[in-house]
């Protein structure tokens, strides 16, 4: 099987156009006979990097173009990127900013099978620091694996969600082979510059690792667009640069198969391996799911629920 993860970055601000390079990235793979393509967190329209470097009010404006900027999940949009994998033969799991029904935004994932099914939403569950300025948070429908055509089941999560050690086992209790991981580029973020890449590498092992799977991590570094952006809208600041980013796909038990990668030089990462046999040869050492866990002194809840904010009772 071939896996590959895009270290790309969007074009900012313009779903349109951001579109339309997924598109092209998604045929390149097909091209290279990828059977799996990850793409960055929040690719449609890009991450909000504004909401951590200037004052909350000054960015109001701002946060409501981001919001139209926003994508519904079963709209046009994802439609064509569905569409897009249909044709290149391959499955997608892309990061987009969800414009859900009520008007609320998430920071999304969605993942596309090879036939072009929308097989899974996934809405981060807890929006980071000056995330929650712009997105709400998602609910246990969004942590239900997939199972994709001839790959297996497929999980996601979103940034720093990989520190929630219960999600990462509750998409690891549902048997998934893959998990994508959605990043933005946050190396070059003032007082991250020396543990960004760090953290993220020590989580993407862990997981590969814990979780029993393969991990393919892509990040959106920041794009020279995206400065000229915040410069142009709010002023000038000195707290974020081009580049950054940590992309690459991990083996199971923690070794690198692809990458690792970082900075503004854009590239498709990919990797070639027997999923089933790399699973299958570290659950011979440790099944979290299996031989290697505890039910009887640990037990995990999970509320697979859609969350719903009013419940219709009709009165006799």
């Amino acid at each position: 099987m071939r896996l590959a993860a895009a270290h790309i970055a969007s074009v900012f601000m313009d779903t349109a156009a951001s579109i339309a390079k997924a598109v092209e990235w998604i045929g390149r793979a097909g091209e290279q006979g990828v059977d799996l393509l990850v793409f960055p967190e929040v690719f449609l329209p890009g991450f909000p990097h504004w909401i951590n470097l200037y004052p909350p009010l000054v960015q109001a404006g701002l946060n409501a173009r981001y919001h139209a900027a926003s994508i519904a999940a079963d709209g046009p949009e994802l439609a064509a990127i569905a569409e897009a994998a249909r044709q290149a033969k391959l499955a997608v799991v892309i990061g987009f900013s969800e414009r859900g029904r009520s008007g609320t935004c998430f920071n999304s994932s969605a993942t596309i099978d090879r036939d072009g099914r929308i097989a899974a939403i996934h809405r981060k569950l807890k929006p980071t620091y000056a995330e929650r300025t712009v997105w709400g948070e998602g609910d246990g429908a969004g942590l239900v694996v997939p199972h994709l055509s001839g790959i297996g089941r497929v999980s996601s999560l979103i940034c720093w969600e990989h520190t929630m050690n219960l999600a990462r086992q509750v998409v690891a209790e549902q048997g998934a082979v893959i998990h994508a991981a959605h990043w933005p580029g946050l190396s070059t973020l003032a007082g991250f510059d020396s543990i960004a890449d760090v953290q993220i590498e020590a989580m993407m092992r862990n997981h590969a690792l814990t979780g029993q799977c393969v991990v393919v991590c892509a990040a959106g570094p920041v794009g020279a667009d995206l400065i000229a952006f915040l410069h142009r809208e709010l002023g000038e600041q000195a707290m974020l640069r081009e580049g950054g980013g940590w992309s690459a796909i991990i083996h199971p038990f923690a070794a690198t198969l692809a990458g690792p990668v970082t900075g503004g030089g854009e590239q498709m990462l990919v990797a070639e391996l027997d999923v089933a046999a790399a699973v299958a040869e570290v659950k011979m050492w440790v099944d979290g799911s299996g031989h290697y866990g505890r039910p009887d002194v640990l037990r995990l809840h999970f509320d697979s629920r859609p969350r719903q904010t009013m419940q219709q009772v009709e009165l006799s």
